[in-house]
């Protein structure tokens, strides 16, 4: 069986085997029976309960990361989803997987690694997409996962300790005439609240009066978030999203309690932690108005995603002296988010897009189209990237932070909850 051949065979074992995160056992094993197929001395380190690390080499003063992602998505409605868990990859996270396990093959057969000036390995992580919370918040409670999120997850374990920067690819979403790919494209950071709106409950024909209606202290949140909305700074591409996540409501007693939840999407900081003190005092304000109370709850999702535009400018290079590939996306910034942002305040990062699929991201329809493309050139153009890296990577004009510096700014940005 050809290299082409095989890795497709993965890829599609992994799409129609979709796994939750922490939960990728199937996934994992794949990639380590690939590994070790063609690396037999391999030493693999395994963390987080599926993920897999290794290097290749002897390891040089600069270091460089492949990472690739092996959860899918909760989306039942898929076609291809998991009928019991409701797992989907409509997110293409199994074709990241099968993408880097090609590089890897040909970097061994080719022994091209021994002639960089930099050392590499490769890090599959589980648990991006931020869901399926009850079971990771029971895997917290049990000690087995300080954090919701695969990478931060890693950070605090040291799987990235040695490396020096980080490289990921990432299924485009749309629909693409060209064989294209995609550059600079940063994404938002997000957190969530939950605002817990007390009244007091009362019989709604007799004594209405008597009661504080919790829902219509939500309402009157709701509302003052609209009107709110036209002050907000269309330059950091927010997102807020506020649903009703639990109530007691019946129609013959006025609401005493309601909680309702929401994200708030930003490309910077500092201006997330602005707008969150904004719909705090929204809360607060509402609650006061109507005789209510209200509880908050902050949890910080992941931090924003700016790409390194050192590093992308020899994906650039590259993609100039590579024909096959007829489109390069630049600077085009996304309100979706990715833990890949937490690992960008570490080291420096890239995440170089590529197209290939067909149906909706996230979507009920989404799978691979062009997988000549997907599971054979892209994989060679990124052998080209690597190529245009060598010997011209300045490491004065990259960073380091420790882990302890990223829990520092996660702590602050948690916040405390306010009663």
């Amino acid at each position: 069986m050809d290299k082409f051949q095989e890795i497709y065979q993965i890829g599609e074992d992994i799409y129609l085997n979709p796994e939750l995160g922490f939960k990728e056992v199937h996934t994992s094993s794949l990639v380590e029976n690939y590994v070790k197929k063609y690396f037999p001395d391999v030493v693999i380190e395994r963390f987080a309960k599926t993920g897999i690390k290794f290097n290749i080499g002897n390891k040089k003063p600069l270091h460089i990361a492949f990472v690739a992602e092996l959860d899918a998505v909760f989306a039942p409605s898929h076609f291809h989803a998991n009928p019991k868990t409701g797992a989907a990859h409509n997110c293409g996270h199994y074709s990241q997987v099968a993408i880097i396990l090609h590089l890897f093959r040909s970097l061994i057969e080719n022994e091209k690694y021994e002639k960089f000036d930099f050392s590499m390995g490769f890090v599959f992580v589980p648990a991006e997409e931020y869901l399926d919370l009850e079971f990771r918040h029971k895997l917290k409670d049990m000690g087995e996962i300080s954090y919701l999120g695969g990478k931060p997850e890693a950070m605090k374990l040291g799987i990235f300790d040695e490396y020096d920067l980080a490289i990921c690819v990432h299924a485009m979403g749309g629909i693409f005439p060209e064989r294209s790919i995609e550059i600079n494209c940063d994404l938002a950071g997000f957190m969530y609240k939950n605002y817990k709106f007390k009244g007091k409950a009362a019989h709604a024909g007799f004594a209405p009066f008597a009661g504080v209606n919790a829902y219509s202290i939500s309402t009157l949140f709701n509302v003052a978030l609209g009107l709110a909305r036209q002050q907000i700074d269309e330059k950091h591409l927010v997102r807020i999203n506020p649903v009703i996540l639990e109530s007691n409501m019946g129609v013959n007693v006025i609401p005493n309690e309601i909680t309702v939840g929401t994200d708030i999407r930003a490309h910077s900081v500092e201006y997330m932690m602005k707008l969150s003190k904004d719909l705090d005092n929204m809360a607060k304000g509402s609650a006061m108005a109507l005789g209510g109370q209200v509880e908050i709850e902050n949890n910080m999702g992941y931090l924003p995603f700016i790409q390194s535009r050192y590093l992308s400018n020899f994906v650039r290079k590259a993609y100039e002296k590579f024909d096959i590939i007829k489109v390069c996306k630049d600077e085009n910034p996304i309100s979706a988010a990715g833990d890949i942002g937490d690992l960008s305040f570490m080291l420096p990062c890239i995440q170089i897009g590529y197209s290939g699929f067909k149906g909706t991201i996230h979507g009920d329809d989404f799978i691979h189209d062009d997988i000549e493309y997907i599971f054979s050139i892209f994989p060679q153009f990124l052998m080209k990237v690597l190529e245009e890296m060598n010997e011209k990577i300045d490491k004065t004009k990259l960073y380091k932070r420790t882990y302890e510096e990223y829990k520092k700014a996660i702590d602050i940005l948690g916040g405390i909850n306010e009663k």
